[in-house]
């Protein structure tokens, strides 16, 4: 049952969309056993089946959703997508203009705090990137209106106003995310099913994990209010691209900055990859999050960037692969190995 009143010193009602699957699921999951709620409501359009949750149907981009959200407290806002494989449109309307309605029902019904999901990405990727980067380093990230980071861009931005109307609102900034199969599985991991790994000459890639524990665990500080602001979520350091070849059995294609991001152009003009070029950016230097606000409440990750990918590679065995996508590396990479190949090819033929 949910309490109705508005009583300060009572526990709170908290409600998570998206709740039936994913990352929403996995969070109300924790949050059911946890004591130190009100009440607990799972908002989807399809309800799940979890003890001592209140099921909400609905849509998050319907009108009706503030009649959703009567009695809650807290929400905390999961029903959005990380699939890179989703046309652009339709993750965009999910995403932007489905936290834009969140925060107007939100608004609308009273509640007081609400707790968004972005990327590490908003941050973007310079060379002078401090290692590690606080929590609260500048944002620039590209809000290009084509890829995920232009979606977490652009719901930062909405995060930002709400918050200037009055309402409290946490954002969690991820690294990438592993953990929860294909649908969390983004272009930096999707690299993988390359044959090898692309490298800018002289920059060594830095890969930094989340596992998804470790953002639930997080996101239920968020949702019970004992932190708040933005806050990066990772696992301690980072794994130079070198250990990460080793642990996939990867060997690495090392080309000029200018060749690689040249290269990446033409392949993304020429509609070989709906893959940005801008993915490349993660090449070009480090982003490397410090997680400064969390540690300070407490919160440790439980997973190391070693573990999380020998967790990741293990998912990718037994799912044959995960994901399918063509990532802007990814076609760098076969583009140039089978340039180089029919150069041998040809080399080879006029030795003759």
């Amino acid at each position: 049952m949910l309490r109705h009143g508005r009583n300060r010193t009572q526990p709170e009602v908290v409600a998570v969309t998206g709740a039936a699957t994913g990352l929403g699921r996995a969070l109300v999951e924790r949050l059911a056993a946890s004591a130190d709620l009100g009440g607990l409501v799972g908002i989807d359009v399809v309800p799940g089946r979890i003890d001592g949750v209140v099921w909400r149907t609905c849509d998050v981009r319907d009108r009706a959703l503030a009649t959703r959200l009567v009695g809650v407290d807290a929400v905390v806002h999961l029903a959005t997508s990380y699939d890179v494989t989703l046309p652009a449109a339709t993750r965009r309307a999910l995403n932007v203009r489905g936290t834009q309605q969140l925060l107007a029902a939100a608004r609308e019904a009273g509640v007081r705090r609400v707790v968004l999901c972005t990327s590490a990405d908003v941050y973007g990727v310079r060379a002078d990137n401090p290692v590690p980067l606080p929590d609260g380093a500048p944002l620039g990230g590209e809000a290009d209106g084509q890829t995920l980071v232009g979606d977490h861009v652009e719901i930062e931005r909405l995060a930002s106003h709400a918050s200037r109307s009055g309402l409290t609102v946490t954002v969690l900034r991820p690294a990438t995310l592993v953990g929860l199969g294909a649908g969390y599985d983004g272009q930096v991991l999707r690299q993988l099913s390359a044959p090898r790994l692309l490298a800018v000459r002289g920059v060594e890639p830095q890969w930094q994990l989340c596992h998804v524990d470790d953002l639930v665990a997080a996101l239920e500080l968020a949702a019970l209010g004992t932190v708040s602001g933005a806050l990066g979520v990772a696992c301690t350091g980072s794994l130079p691209q070198s250990a990460v070849e080793e642990m996939a059995s990867r060997r690495r294609l090392e080309l000029p900055a200018a060749v690689a991001l040249s290269t990446a152009e033409r392949l993304h003009r020429a509609g070989v990859t709906t893959s940005s070029p801008r993915e490349l950016d993660h090449l070009l230097g480090p982003l490397v999050l410090a997680c400064d606000g969390l540690l300070a409440a407490g919160w440790r990750p439980g997973w190391t960037n070693e573990d999380a990918l020998r967790a990741h590679l293990a998912l990718r065995a037994a799912d044959g692969g995960l994901g399918s996508a063509v990532t802007a590396a990814g076609a760098t990479v076969a583009l140039l190995g089978t340039a180089a190949l029919v150069r041998q090819a040809r080399r080879r033929r006029r030795g003759l």
